[in-house]
């Protein structure tokens, strides 16, 4: 019990940042990531509010990869999405009104300091091991059943998401091709650190 409950707090914690890094990078008006872009859109588009988005468009996905692999839906893939969801509004809410740039180089720190956040809150929760993000298990599943590698079924997945968000006003801008070239590398270089932080020793396994 005692080493769930550790594992739900560094799990917590991770989503708190990269829920803080996703509303960054929406108040900076230059873009999100792909995934994100469409939530922006469903909002633009339909209402409701953006975190709302995660955990309808979260939950949804999270049915279909049961589909994918006929199993039953992995319930705390959907805890992923309700949380993720209640952290992005709950950081709109407090910063919404009053973090809006004025100036290019003001979206530019907003849109880098975005994506540093959420490499930072995705390599801390991924040391967690409590619950399965639904895209990211959509990724595997699309690797396992097409053997294509895990870069190019990311890609590919962005790709849909980033065409679909296009038809909704989603938020497509210069920040959704950097958080695609940079998201990635920051996980890579901070997963050791916090391995390190979070275990008091180094290892080799947090390097892919």
């Amino acid at each position: 019990m005692r080493k769930i409950g550790k594992s739900f707090l560094i799990y917590f914690i991770g989503i708190s940042i990269l829920t803080l890094g996703i509303t960054l990078t929406i108040q900076s008006q230059l873009g999100t990531s792909p995934f994100d872009a469409l939530l922006v859109g469903l909002y633009r588009t339909f209402g409701l509010t953006i975190g709302s988005w995660e955990i309808v468009v979260g939950s949804a996905i999270v049915l279909l990869n049961a589909v994918a692999l006929k199993a039953r839906p992995e319930l705390l893939a959907i805890l992923t999405s309700l949380i993720t969801g209640v952290g992005i509004d709950t950081w709109l809410l407090l910063f919404g009104e009053w973090l809006i740039p004025d100036y290019l180089v003001e979206q530019v720190l907003l849109v880098l300091l975005g994506i540093l956040f959420s490499g930072i809150g995705i390599a801390i929760y991924l040391e967690s091991n409590f619950a399965p993000n639904p895209m990211d298990r959509s990724m595997v599943i699309l690797t396992d059943k097409t053997s294509w590698s895990f870069s190019w079924s990311r890609a590919i997945i962005s790709i849909l998401l980033i065409i679909i968000a296009f038809f909704f006003n989603g938020a497509i801008g210069i920040g959704t091709l950097l958080n695609a070239l940079i998201t990635g590398v920051i996980i890579q270089r901070v997963r050791p650190y916090v391995w390190v932080i979070l275990y008091k020793r180094p290892t080799q396994k947090a390097n892919p």
